[in-house]
């Protein structure tokens, strides 16, 4: 157990991903269209960087526009139930890969996503 965990909190582990956005309004705003809903922003003054998370369902994204958190160009895989719906929306077209349907998107400060929906 590490130091300072106690084995009766209810917490679950997880890999949050973050993403180097150059206008976290703007980004919060493009991965709403994905159907991510913003969590929180922290901002350490006013005038300082944002630090914004955005979740779908259990899937967690730090939108950050602190230059030393994350480089442009990142690439983060999506596994979604409908990927048809959402390459529908985006305009994209799906590609069939042996383990999935997938789309590949940008978003608009130039990270990709990946979103695939497993193919059984």
């Amino acid at each position: 157990m590490l130091a300072g965990m106690d084995d009766t909190e209810d917490m679950r582990e997880e890999a949050i991903p973050i993403l180097r956005v150059a206008d976290a309004a703007a980004a919060t705003a493009w991965y709403a269209r994905l159907g991510f809903t913003k969590q929180w922003e922290h901002r350490f003054e006013p005038a300082l960087p944002a630090f914004v998370e955005v979740a779908r369902g259990p899937v967690r994204l730090f939108l950050s526009e602190h230059t030393g958190d994350a480089r442009p160009d990142t690439l983060v895989y999506l596994r979604v139930r409908d990927v048809d719906t959402i390459a529908a929306d985006f305009g994209a077209e799906v590609s069939e890969a042996p383990w999935a349907r997938e789309i590949e998107l940008r978003d608009p400060d130039g990270n990709r996503l990946r979103i695939g929906t497993p193919t059984e």
